[in-house]
């Protein structure tokens, strides 16, 4: 039976709640492997797994109960290992770079943000900001909507001066959050939306840190702000894939 992987944790961690369930219908219960001075949150692997709703709070809830009691690696959902000599022999050749992540990791949450243009608020914003765009709109407005190739021609600038301003956004999202954060993830792009960036902060200095995101709202009213906070800090357990050597995973995780 293949073993399903929720995180790491140091060996010491408090124990679990009793009866703890997982993912799988009925959930699979929740156990620990030890391996040295770490340990593993896993349970039995329910075959076609899909990142359905149920499944991904399901991940989410093992994830939550135990980083309440101490810091935890999380896995990304859908992380499989063949079996548990597999997940316990990859405790054994990692264990210096998890004990050092879960150091560093301790008493500190993720929180993600996203960021997109309020479509009339950034097209008022780069008409104020652009006076040879007012002077075109103008004068097509007075000529009567303006020729085709006027029309296009303006809306060809249009486009590039909100590329441009998305492109200015998303820098000041990141330099307007990081100073209060520990830690800067940028992560991948995605439709609809001009930046996607996870925060490591500390968990008793989050409130400094939503500060900054109401300051942020403030500086730039063309901008939605979106946050997705406090989560296991699911950007930061790596440079690379959050999954331990051996796994497979699922393209999806919690925090998305």
């Amino acid at each position: 039976m293949s073993t399903y992987v929720y995180g790491i944790t140091a060996s010491s961690h408090p124990a679990l709640p009793q009866d703890m369930g997982g993912v799988g219908d009925p959930a699979r219960p929740v156990r620990v492997l030890k391996q040295g001075e770490l340990a593993a949150l896993v349970s039995e692997a329910p075959e076609g797994l899909r990142p359905k709703r149920r499944e991904l709070l399901a991940h989410s809830h093992v994830l939550a109960e135990a980083g309440a009691a101490g810091c935890v690696l999380p896995m990304r959902f859908g992380s499989v290992a063949p079996d548990d000599d597999t997940v316990t022999s990859v405790l054994a050749e990692r264990a210096e770079h998890y004990r050092e992540r879960l150091t560093a990791l301790d008493g500190r949450v993720e929180y993600n943000v996203k960021a997109s243009h309020v479509e009339e608020a950034v097209l008022h914003r780069v008409l104020a900001e652009n006076t040879e765009l007012r002077a075109m709109t103008e004068a097509n407005r007075q000529a009567g909507g303006g020729s085709h190739e006027e029309r296009l021609r303006l809306g060809e600038m249009v486009v590039a001066a909100i590329q441009a301003q998305e492109a200015e956004d998303a820098t000041d999202v990141q330099h307007t959050l990081e100073p209060a954060a520990d830690a800067v993830s940028v992560g991948p792009d995605s439709s609809g939306w001009l930046a996607n960036v996870s925060f490591l902060v500390e968990r008793d200095g989050a409130e400094n840190f939503l500060t900054a995101v109401e300051q942020l709202r403030k500086g730039h009213p063309h901008l939605e702000v979106r946050v997705n906070g406090p989560l296991p800090p699911y950007s930061f357990v790596e440079p690379g894939p959050a999954e331990p050597a051996g796994t497979t995973s699922g393209t999806q995780s919690a925090k998305e």
